[in-house]
C-alpha cells in the first residue's frame, strides 16, 4: 500500500519543495500554538496579531492557517510540473503503470482520510451512514489525480484552458445556478449551491453535521487549479532555471498578479476557503508562488540551505507529519515526558514546553526515519 523509497539525486530535487512542505506541515504538528504563548509571555501585540493569523477565517475573509492546505494541493502540483510528462512519450506498458499508481495514489489517498476522521476517538463506525467521507487527504488526492491526467492526456494549451474554465465556470455557477432553492448569488453556509449537493449527494456525514462539509463535493472542482497552478510554476522553474535572478523576478511578479487579482474578484465572488472560491484560489496561488520563490530564491541559489534541514525532514514524510496528528495523542505524550516542568511553569511558558515538546518529538521520529532514508509516499 506504500513504497519506501531514497529521494532521487540531488541535482533532480530541489530542496525548497521539500522545506517549503515542511514548512506548511509544521504548523500542523503544533507551531500553531507558539504565538499565543509567546503574546501570553510578552504581552507584544504582535504576537496576538500572528496567534490570531493561526486560526481560520469564520466565514469570508483569509489568514495564514488558510494557506496550509492550498499549498499543500499547490506543492503536489509543482512536483507533477518538474517531473511528470504526457504519457505518450512513455512506451505503453509504463503507462499503464503510471496510471495504475496514479489511481491507487487517489484511492489510498481517500481511504487515509476516512481514517484521519475516524481514527482516533469515535473510530470506524459499524454505520456506514455515520462515516464522513469527505476529508483534506482527500482533497488532495481528487486535486492532485485530475492535474495529473491532464498533464498525462492533454497538452499545456487545454491544461490552461481547463484552469480558467474552471475559475469562470464555478464562479458562474454559485452565481447564477439555483437548485431547491439554494445558490443563485447567495453565498452564506446555509443557502450557497454547495449546501445542496452536500445535502443530497454527499455519502455519509459533514463535518460536524453541519449543512455545508468544508470538504464537500462541489468544492474539490476548484481546488483542482491549485494543483495546475503548481504545475504551472514547475514547468516555468524548470524551463528558466539557468537563469536564477529572471525566474525570481518573475515568479514575483506572476505571485503579485495573482494577489491583485484575487483581492479584486473576492469584491465581487468573495474569498472563502469552505466554498473554495475563485478568487480564493488566485489569492492561495498568488501567496503560495511568493512562498515558493523565497524558498527558492534562499535555499537553491543562495545557498543559505542549513536551515532548511529541520523543515526538509517534515516535509519528506508529510503524510505520516498529518495521519500521525489524527491517530497519535501527541500532547497525552508530552505531557508523560515534560508534564513536570509544564506544571510548574507559570502561564505561557507552560504552554510554550508544551507544544514546543509536541513539535520535537514529533520532529525526532521524522529525524530517525529521515536518517534512515525512509521516506513513506502512496
Amino acid at each position: 500500500m506504500v513504497e519506501l523509497s531514497t529521494p532521487p539525486a540531488p541535482k533532480t530535487r530541489l530542496l525548497s519543495i521539500d522545506a517549503l512542505r515542511g514548512f506548511d506541515m509544521f504548523w500542523i504538528l503544533g507551531g500553531e500554538r507558539f504565538f499565543s504563548a509567546l503574546f501570553i509571555i510578552t504581552g507584544w501585540s504582535f504576537f496576538h496579531v500572528a496567534a490570531e493569523q493561526m486560526e481560520h477565517t469564520a466565514w469570508h475573509g483569509f489568514t495564514a492557517y488558510d494557506l496550509i492546505f492550498p499549498l499543500f494541493i499547490f506543492l503536489s502540483g509543482v512536483s507533477l510540473g518538474i517531473a511528470a510528462k504526457p504519457l505518450s512519450q512513455y512506451p505503453p506498458e509504463k503507462a499503464k503503470s503510471i496510471v495504475r499508481h496514479g489511481v491507487k495514489r487517489l484511492l489510498l489517498l481517500v481511504l487515509f482520510g476516512i481514517l484521519y476522521n475516524h481514527g482516533w476517538g469515535g473510530g470506524i463506525p459499524a454505520d456506514f451512514d455515520s462515516i464522513r467521507y469527505a476529508s483534506v487527504l482527500g482533497r488532495i488526492g481528487i486535486s492532485w489525480f485530475v492535474a495529473a491526467l491532464l498533464v498525462w492526456f492533454v497538452s499545456e494549451r487545454t491544461q490552461w484552458l481547463v484552469a480558467i474554465g474552471i475559475l469562470l465556470g464555478y464562479w458562474a455557477l454559485l452565481s447564477g445556478v439555483s437548485l431547491g432553492g439554494f445558490g443563485s448569488g447567495n453565498y452564506t453556509a446555509e443557502g450557497a449551491l454547495n449546501v445542496w449537493f452536500d445535502q443530497y449527494l454527499l455519502p455519509g456525514v459533514t463535518y460536524q453535521n453541519k449543512p455545508l462539509d468544508p470538504e464537500g463535493i462541489l468544492s474539490n472542482i476548484p481546488s483542482i487549479v491549485n494543483a495546475l497552478m503548481g504545475v504551472f510554476v514547475g514547468r516555468f522553474m524548470i524551463k528558466h532555471m539557468n537563469n536564477a535572478k529572471k525566474l525570481i523576478a518573475s515568479l514575483t511578479s506572476i505571485g503579485l498578479l495573482l494577489l491583485l487579482c484575487g483581492y479584486l474578484w473576492g469584491m465581487f465572488f468573495p474569498i472563502n476557503k469552505t466554498l473554495w472560491t475563485s478568487s480564493f484560489v488566485f489569492v492561495t496561488a498568488g501567496y503560495s508562488i511568493l512562498l515558493l520563490t523565497l524558498f527558492y530564491a534562499v535555499i537553491d541559489v543562495m545557498k543559505f540551505s542549513a536551515w532548511a534541514t529541520f523543515f526538509a525532514v517534515i516535509g519528506t514524510n508529510s503524510i505520516i507529519v498529518y495521519l500521525g496528528s489524527s491517530i497519535i495523542d501527541w500532547k497525552y505524550i508530552t505531557h508523560s515526558v515534560l508534564g513536570g516542568f509544564i506544571n510548574i511553569a507559570p502561564a505561557g511558558w507552560a504552554e510554550l514546553i508544551l507544544f514546543g515538546g509536541m513539535v520535537l518529538l514529533q520532529w525526532l521520529v521524522l529525524y530517525w526515519l529521515y536518517c534512515r532514508k525512509i521516506f513513506i509516499k502512496i
